[in-house]
């Protein structure tokens, strides 16, 4: 399954690795050595993340049920705490510099593909 901006047929990933149970979430990426290109962590339910523990920065994408983009996080470097936007339902994890290449914006909808 991939992750897609379906206005404009961007691909942010081409990997969608689902973290759906409460231990998956709760591991995420922590103590991993690098986000591989092309793959993003899917986090739900999930209000907002942290990088404690993690070597890299990432970007992270926060959607709502309907996957409609409620609020972004380029760069979000280790060890900080992310934000909480209003109606986050979900949040996406991408590899740091992926929001910037792709020009997402806050309202856009994002799609899961085959």
């Amino acid at each position: 399954m991939k992750l897609v901006q379906p206005e404009d047929g961007f691909v942010l990933a081409e990997r969608v690795l689902p973290a759906e149970t409460f231990w998956r979430r709760l591991r995420g990426l922590l103590f991993t050595e690098r986000f591989p290109e092309g793959c993003c962590l899917y986090l739900r339910p999930c209000r907002s993340v942290h990088t404690f523990w993690m070597r890299y920065d990432i970007d992270v994408v926060h959607v709502d049920g309907r996957m409609r983009i409620t609020g972004m996080e380029p760069q979000l470097a280790p060890n900080k705490r992310g934000t909480v936007f209003r109606h986050t339902e979900a949040v996406i994890e991408l590899p740091a510099g992926t929001i910037a290449r792709s020009r997402l914006q806050v309202g856009q909808t994002l799609q899961f593909q085959p």
